[in-house]
């Protein structure tokens, strides 16, 4: 972390990056959302915006488990209860006994109930609140290494099943046929998802994470031509949505992510005005 702050008061010695705790949120931003960019092409090109969005907001109920089980940090309780149900809407939804929006309903409206009736037993559900917006602010040096861990993970593993889940999202026969494990597949994207927003969740909020994954991946698809710009554009997009967010959010006194899922929305509007001319 010395190295970090030692680059940032050379390179960048502006008023707003001397407090420790936008040095902190700044890498946090550029650790983070290059995982929002990655991940959030494929759940853009699979239609799983609704899916993203369940994992995230039954996190309520991953909060909740780890209350009545006495955990203090919810996170771990948080993250397993994620996994499980990713995998349990997965499941459902493969066995074909209903539509997929259906399933990922069943289960989100659910699992949001279970929490929000929980939580709120004697009045206490005002202490989790926080966890509706997030604080990337309060963002620790700890956090940072998790997040560092995260991203490690995401393009290592990304490495590996990009080209098999670009197969099984096209035609999962023909992925068969090609020897790829389309169910495998599937359950490690759905796991990847699950981890990577119930982590993060506690610095951008419940209410917005699923912005940050598809409003750049949908404004790259606007003006990609194959995959890998695709995936770069997408990048892109994020992690200037997260820097000037952080910045401006300082300035005007907003909260931190709903500013960068404003400034994600509008690359999106302005590239489907471009591709609308085009």
């Amino acid at each position: 972390m010395d190295v970090w702050y030692f680059l940032i008061d050379k390179f960048l010695p502006f008023e707003c990056l001397q407090h420790m705790f936008m040095k902190n949120a700044l890498l946090a931003v550029l650790l983070a959302t290059p995982i929002f960019g990655i991940l959030g092409t494929m759940i853009v090109n699979n239609k799983m915006a609704f899916f993203s969005d369940a994992i995230g907001h039954s996190a309520l109920t991953g909060i909740a488990i780890g209350v009545i089980l006495g955990i203090g940090d919810p996170l771990w309780a948080m993250v397993i209860f994620s996994v499980l149900l990713g995998f349990a809407i997965l499941t459902v939804k493969n066995a074909n006994t209903a539509s997929s929006d259906t399933v990922i309903g069943v289960f989100a409206f659910s699992a949001v109930a279970l929490g929000v009736v929980i939580l709120s037993r004697a009045g206490g559900f005002a202490k989790y609140s926080t966890y509706l917006i997030g604080d990337l602010l309060s963002i620790t040096p700890e956090n940072l290494l998790m997040l560092t861990l995260l991203l490690l993970f995401t393009v290592i593993l990304w490495i590996f099943i990009l080209n098999k889940l670009l197969l099984v999202s096209i035609n999962r026969s023909l992925a068969k046929s090609r020897g790829v494990n389309a169910i495998l597949v599937e359950y490690l994207f759905t796991f990847v998802i699950a981890i990577v927003v119930t982590i993060s969740i506690q610095w951008v909020g419940l209410l917005i994470i699923n912005s940050l994954l598809v409003l750049p991946a949908a404004a790259a698809r606007n003006l990609a031509v194959n995959t890998r710009q695709y995936h770069a554009l997408s990048v892109l997009f994020s992690v200037i949505s997260g820097i000037l967010g952080l910045i401006l959010s300082y300035f005007l006194g907003t909260a931190t992510s709903a500013t960068i899922v404003l400034i994600c929305s509008g690359f999106f509007i302005l590239t489907f005005m471009f591709k609308s001319k085009i």
